[in-house]
């Protein structure tokens, strides 16, 4: 069975192949609703999307086995790569904060399976000023 080591935590958990990232994380007593820089992670502990993919607050870092996690789904193509939301002509916050590094890296845990052992970081730190945002 694979095991899910969350590095800010200190905590793992040992899940079946297959099984939902975020679920492991509620498994192993893990916050992944983390917020922006670590903002607002209480209120988004609450006020999320519950696993839909719509809220784009469970994003997190696959520091180690990223080839252990299932493809990228509809849901996380949008959030990570158009500039506006999926229903509505706007800006989509999550999409446009996609472009900060670590796009190969960074998923949403809702929508990601787990196929084998993994390595990740919660609540990645965003820099707003860095030279790949405005790149």
């Amino acid at each position: 069975m694979p095991i899910v080591k969350f590095l800010k935590e200190n905590a793992q958990v040992e899940v079946p192949q297959g099984a939902n990232l975020r679920q492991a994380a509620i498994s192993a007593g893990v916050n992944v609703h983390q917020g922006l820089n670590g903002i607002g992670a209480g209120v988004n502990k609450v006020l999320n999307c519950h696993g839909l993919g719509q809220c784009g607050t469970c994003r997190l870092l696959i520091t180690k086995g990223i080839e252990n996690a299932s493809p990228m789904r509809m849901m996380e193509i949008v959030k990570f790569t158009v500039p506006v939301g999926p229903l509505l002509p706007i800006p989509d916050p999550i999409a446009c904060l996609a472009y900060v590094g670590n796009e190969e890296t960074m998923r949403l845990a809702c929508q990601t399976k787990v196929l084998g052992d993994m390595e990740v970081e919660t609540g990645p730190e965003l820099n707003l000023f860095g030279e790949n945002l405005f790149s």
